[in-house]
């Protein structure tokens, strides 16, 4: 397998495994996500399809399709981690309504909670 095949199976996978992991938290957990945890699962849940569709057809082109999406979904997760540590105001953001977006619902060894996984 090449370089780039390698890593488009592993963008593939990634992005798979948080899909997957989003619709346990969610479907057989029972968490209701927050506004910024369905921003980023509108950037991730694509990309399962764009880059498996990308492996299966050794699609180099791809990645121009996949990148502004992760780029997206990643900018978005790093705002959220920002609010959930507090570093940033809660008061400025979309998610006064509904679940907040920075409600503890799980951790593991005390500092990776959902919006790091």
């Amino acid at each position: 397998m090449k370089r780039e095949q390698t890593f488009l199976y592993v963008a593939w996978l990634q992005s798979l495994v948080a899909t997957l992991g989003s619709l346990v938290f969610s479907e057989v957990m029972h968490y209701v996500p927050c506004t910024l945890c369905w921003y980023q699962r509108i950037a991730m849940y694509p990309l399962v399809l764009i880059l498996g569709v990308g492996l299966y057809r050794k699609d180099r082109g791809v990645l121009s399709y996949a990148y502004p999406l992760a780029i997206a979904g990643w900018l978005i997760a790093l705002y959220h981690n920002l609010i959930y540590y507090r570093l940033l105001p809660q008061a400025i953001i979309a998610c006064l309504s509904g679940v907040s977006c920075v409600f503890e619902y799980y951790g593991v060894i005390g500092f990776i909670s959902i919006p790091n996984l």
